[in-house]
């Protein structure tokens, strides 16, 4: 592992890539920015936007002002630009710690020409890191900085179909839960995915979108390859997104039946409430009837008072069973 002191600020990792000789040389902490360039072919510098010297590191390489500005914004939204026959923009990702994988959204952004690819981020993201590994597997299958794009864009597909699993299966274990005989409210665990399932389907047809737009534009605009392979990542894109789409109705459904199960349960506590009430109403007057302080009340003088006010109650309630068993209630 290299431990030396960065020279290059914000630097994750920096490929200078020889299309000739089919290698990617994996440039050392102590690289300087001039070392990038210093070679025929192109490379690729991944960089930490937390680092404040990003910027001026930016003017340095020469990078355009547009493409400048899409490396260092701090926006949440994606963005596919063809201009000058570079791209730049920025796509949706999933962020990864240092142990684990996780589907917390992140933000990667690009710049593309024909002689560099820069990647900037706040957070490690999975499908960068994943295509950091097939570089180092197979260096030779990358001759233009578009076929690393492409390699981005895949991983990132390939990223969202481990999402989609991982989703599927915690739905499967809420439906389990809500099919069951026993009620349980499965709302609380729901939320956390379809709230998951809905920002991953908005970002993902936004991406679709611009990856369209992009593919239509003009072909002096665009970076030399990248008509060739606009049309392989919609097709990518719009497969897994049929499956979050799939997944999002599912947890729709699912939110539904929970809320009927809900609502049945609730209508039948209230229809409970409703016969207890209907039992306890008539001996309530009866009770309150002898309860007034007036004279002349029945059963006040003699005996046997109380067994007759209680009878009285008795033949109340039922009376209320007749009549609610003679309306189809009971």
């Amino acid at each position: 592992m290299d431990t030396l002191p960065v020279n290059i600020p914000g630097l994750v990792w920096a490929y200078r890539f020889s299309p000739e000789s089919k290698k990617a040389a994996r440039l050392q902490n102590s690289a300087t920015a001039a070392e990038l360039t210093a070679e025929e072919g192109f490379y690729w510098l991944h960089l930490n936007l937390a680092d404040a010297r990003v910027p001026a590191l930016l003017d340095t390489l020469g990078v355009m002002d547009d493409a400048k500005s899409a490396l260092t914004t701090r926006d949440t939204h994606a963005v596919l630009t063809v201009d000058e026959q570079m791209l730049y923009g920025t796509l949706v990702d999933c962020q990864r710690e240092f142990d684990q994988d996780t589907a917390d959204l992140g933000w990667l952004h690009f710049a593309i020409s024909d002689r560099f690819i820069i990647t900037t981020r706040l957070q490690p993201l999975r499908s960068v890191e994943r295509t950091r590994v097939m570089i180092d597997k197979n260096p030779g299958k990358f001759t233009r900085p578009v076929d690393l794009f492409e390699l981005l864009v895949t991983e990132f597909q390939r990223t969202l179909i481990s999402v989609v699993i991982e989703l599927t299966e915690e739905l499967n274990l809420i439906e389990d839960f809500v099919y069951d005989n026993a009620p349980r409210d499965e709302r609380r665990r729901l939320a956390p995915v379809r709230r998951t399932i809905v920002r991953l389907h908005r970002h993902l047809r936004t991406v679709l979108a611009l990856m369209r737009r992009a593919a239509a534009s003009d072909e002096d605009e665009m970076p030399f390859g990248f008509d060739d392979i606009a049309g392989r990542l919609t097709s990518r894109l719009e497969t897994v997104d049929h499956d979050v789409y799939a997944l999002q109705d599912r947890a729709r459904l699912l939110h539904e039946e929970i809320d009927s199960k809900l609502s049945s349960e609730t209508n039948r506590h209230l229809y409970i409430l409703s016969i207890m009430t209907a039992f306890l109403l008539p001996p309530t007057l009866v009770t309150g009837f002898f309860g007034m302080n007036t004279a002349n009340l029945p059963f006040a003088v003699g005996d046997y008072g109380t067994e007759y006010a209680v009878g009285l109650i008795l033949a109340s309630i039922a009376l209320a069973w007749w009549l609610l068993k003679r309306v189809d209630i009971l």
